[in-house]
């Protein structure tokens, strides 16, 4: 597509670059942005954007978005703090937190091993995950990832790193099918699959 402007051409490539985002829609946005008034532009679009690229952080206890250094769920005291869901991404808390079925603490890995992407253990959120789960008197960590070959490779390797803990090892009833991803399960079928969890054996795979 031509542009008469530069400014223009650069603001739909800056869009595009978001996922899911095409040059079409990316048109649209920018255009929107052109007819919109400039204090406001800068009131619930630019200053917000800033604010979240300078100022969000990673909780420093679970590792999921937060604004201070520990995010509001490992602050409220209303959650469990004798069951801990692992879960592969940030995304995937969300998804969880939807379906209301699951009032306990989370841990977020930041990825699965993955050999084929050169994706290793020791690249995720696992170094402090036996000191957190020793120091806060965890009883039942629920290992909620989702059920693809890495994913089913990492719960494999979370389970003989946590076993001699002896602590009680869930995973997530099957129905969420093989090969999905928990951020796009429905929450009726999430929720369903937390609620009806199955204890882990090392020696089902």
């Amino acid at each position: 597509m031509s542009y008469s402007s530069q400014l223009l051409e650069e603001a739909v490539d800056a869009f595009s670059r978001l996922p899911g985002i095409g040059k079409k829609s990316a048109l649209r946005m920018a255009m929107h942005l052109i007819k919109s008034n400039k204090s406001e532009i800068k009131s619930f679009f630019i200053q917000p954007i800033e604010k979240l690229v300078s100022d969000i952080k990673f909780c420093k206890e679970c590792n999921y978005l937060s604004d201070q250094e520990k995010c509001n769920i490992c602050l409220t005291r209303e959650r469990s703090a004798e069951t801990l869901c692992i879960v592969e991404n940030i995304r995937d808390v969300m998804a969880i937190e939807e379906t209301g079925q699951f009032k306990g603490l989370y841990h977020v890995l930041g990825g699965v091993i993955s050999p084929l992407d050169g994706v290793t253990a020791d690249q995720l959120n696992i170094s402090n995950l036996t000191e957190r789960i020793l120091d806060s008197n965890i009883n039942e960590v629920i290992l909620a990832i989702s059920p693809t070959i890495e994913g089913e490779t990492t719960i494999y390797y979370l389970s003989k790193m946590l076993e001699p803990l002896q602590i009680t090892l869930s995973q997530l009833a099957r129905g969420i099918s093989f090969g999905g991803e928990l951020a796009y399960a429905d929450e009726m079928t999430l929720g369903r699959s937390i609620l009806t969890r199955t204890q882990y054996k090392i020696n089902q795979l």
